[in-house]
């Protein structure tokens, strides 16, 4: 037996994958339910822009199965990043570079072309029309629709300890949970939660049917269109690490005066509703994949991306699993890489 712990979008992916490679004994495990953990919260912003070129590599490797997807789980309606400030702009012309070398259709434009969009302290914008938003829960659901089909078996609210100490192999896929579940299987993840919110802003003005993914490169403030709300997020001036999902309300004013500062036709807009949610992060912000002992495989660590990555992982866990390596390259993933003095490349981390 194949166990995947873990029926987020990642864990849902990886059994997928395996079961469309052809693996028949294949269980997928949730402590909770499916998509019923950080997938159930997540943003589900679909991009390739990030600041290194593994980032990009696995992000760019899962376009085509959301573009696949389609409406209305997946919308491309493309990432637009603004830079206000010279040191911002250069970092920017520096990632798109480093982008489009690696065969993703990033361009600098004019963010005039975005309906509504304030832009006048703006001095660069990048614009992937390739990327875009998606329904984070509804892929999940979707993948374990097309598991089940092919014969994945489906456990929820159960405990995958039990479960692991008699699977042939795991792939520990719990997102910030991950690291309990390693440390039972004598593994030790350095993966751990940090909070962060999102607010879901109600608005008078009808919303730009394509709207971006809008986000200011400097502050890491950013906001997507879902139905008739715009939901938005940015980082906490203080890291809140652990596992508390408690919303502050004491940001959600600055949040709604960046936002209408950002798309003036949210005047007038009220907060709707607010929530938090877990990032499973490492030290480098990037995610730990592959075999980390003797029948025993990881998939977390994703730092806020693992929803938009999943596709790519999913197929290089299921292809480690069965035929001993992936098509994709791991090495910058491996577990050991932390056995030196990890940094944190990743940048764009929002």
């Amino acid at each position: 037996m194949i166990l995947v712990a873990g029926a987020g979008a990642i864990g849902a992916s990886v059994a997928y994958q395996l079961a469309l490679r052809g693996a028949r004994d294949v269980v997928l495990c949730d402590r909770v339910a499916v998509a019923g953990g950080s997938t159930s919260r997540a943003m589900g912003g679909v991009r390739q822009q990030f600041s290194t070129a593994a980032e990009v590599r696995l992000a760019r490797e899962s376009i085509a199965f959301f573009e696949e997807l389609g409406p209305p789980l997946f919308e491309q309606v493309g990432y637009l990043f603004l830079a206000t400030t010279e040191a911002g702009l250069a970092a920017l012309e520096e990632r798109v570079e480093l982008q489009v070398g690696l065969g993703v259709p990033v361009e600098l434009v004019d963010p005039g072309f975005v309906p509504g969009l304030a832009v006048d302290d703006v001095l660069g914008a990048a614009f992937c029309a390739a990327d875009g938003v998606a329904d984070p829960a509804a892929v999940a659901r979707e993948l374990v629709a097309r598991a089940v089909a092919l014969g994945v078996q489906v456990r929820e609210g159960v405990d995958a300890v039990e479960l692991a100490l008699r699977a042939d192999a795991v792939v520990i896929a719990c997102g910030p949970w991950s690291a309990a579940l390693g440390t039972e299987l004598g593994v030790e993840l350095p993966v751990r939660p940090l909070c962060r919110q999102l607010v879901a802003v109600a608005g008078p003005e009808p919303l730009p049917e394509r709207l971006p993914m809008v986000v200011e490169a400097e502050s890491g403030f950013h906001f997507r269109r879902r139905g008739h709300r715009l939901v938005l997020a940015m980082a906490d001036a203080e890291p809140r690490w652990g596992f508390e999902t408690e919303v502050d309300e004491s940001v959600l004013d600055d949040r709604l005066e960046r936002l209408v500062r950002r798309f003036p036709a949210a005047a007038g807009g009220r907060v709707d509703e607010a929530w938090a949610g877990l990032y499973d992060m490492t030290p480098d912000a990037h995610p730990v994949l592959g075999r980390v002992a003797d029948g025993v495989y990881a998939a977390c660590g994703f730092s806020g991306h693992g929803f938009m990555q999943s596709p790519a992982v999913g197929r290089a866990l299921a292809e480690e699993i069965l035929d001993g390596a992936s098509s994709l390259d791991l090495a910058p993933y491996r577990l050991e890489r932390f056995e030196g003095d990890a940094a944190f490349p990743e940048t764009l981390v929002l």
